[in-house]
């Protein structure tokens, strides 16, 4: 049943609980990356993407996504979890031993929604355009989803793969930068400037779209939206989503300090005291 904008606004803030609550479980993770990419989640399986359950590894005549930033992994799988795809409780092995849920997302243990090891920067892209490129060799009419970290684009198969996106007209997939500025060093403006990333990206030949409400998820839920509506004129889509780090929870906004530390208990219980939720359902 498709859920109201307010019941996904709601969940947006049961999954940042489940972020910091998996983190802190295991004194370690990335929670800086999953808060604030938390919009984008929601929107994507709440609204944007059309997929099936049970999961399929095929994904055949379903859109299909792909996490490149694997680090992200807490709000990947609280987002599956709460949109079906594995039982919640499950959330409480994250990062333990013989646990599905691994630091990273991985693929050997057959977890639903996940079709790729994802966490070597860099590689996404790659995956998604081939992904794309097959359906549309196939006649599917599904689209391919993939996100980034604007880090991520120092890397050199990045372009590499938006060359080979552009060149061969891969017009059925939508490709999202979380641009929060902040990479585990500092700030990436600092580490290594992706400089005027809009006009980068045209050059490359790809349709380009931006956000600067990344954090707000009925912009985002519309900016998916437009996006899809770019699909099938003969380039690839990139969304440049301006988000903040570490959103929702005030002391770990506007630092990189979050990117990979887990909250110690105080500031766990400062966490959930700013989340929340009126009956919130906790694993």
């Amino acid at each position: 049943m498709s859920k109201s904008i307010e019941e996904l606004k709601s969940l947006t803030t049961q999954i940042r609980r489940d972020i910091i609550r998996m983190v802190h479980a295991v004194n370690s993770g990335h929670p800086g990356g999953s808060l604030g990419c938390t919009e984008y989640f929601t929107a994507l399986y709440g609204k944007v993407m059309n997929y099936s359950l049970p999961f399929t590894m095929e994904g055949k005549n379903e859109d299909l996504f792909f996490l490149s930033n694997g680090h992200i992994s807490p709000v990947f799988y609280s987002t599956l979890a709460r949109f079906g795809f594995f039982p919640v409780d499950e959330l409480r092995t994250f990062r333990k031993l013989d646990s599905r849920l691994q630091g990273h997302p991985t693929t050997h243990e057959g977890l639903p929604g996940v079709r790729i090891a994802s966490g070597s920067l860099g590689q996404g892209l790659s995956v998604a355009v081939g992904a794309a490129l097959g359906k549309k060799m196939d006649g599917d009419k599904g689209l391919v989803f993939s996100l980034h970290g604007d880090g991520e684009l120092q890397e050199g198969q990045i372009w590499e793969a938006l060359m080979f996106a552009a060149h061969h007209k891969v017009d059925n997939l939508i490709s999202t930068i979380d641009y929060n500025n902040r990479q585990i060093d500092g700030d990436v403006d600092d580490v290594m400037s992706l400089g005027d990333l809009h006009a980068k990206l045209e050059a490359f030949g790809w349709t380009v779209l931006n956000e600067k409400n990344g954090n707000d998820l009925e912009a985002v839920i519309a900016i998916l939206e437009k996006a899809k509506t770019e699909t099938g004129n003969g380039k690839p889509i990139a969304i440049i989503l301006n988000t903040e780090m570490g959103f929702g929870i005030d002391y770990m906004m506007g630092t990189h300090a979050w990117h990979g530390k887990a909250p110690n208990d105080e500031q766990l219980a400062l966490g959930i005291k700013q989340l929340y939720l009126e009956a919130p359902a906790d694993y």
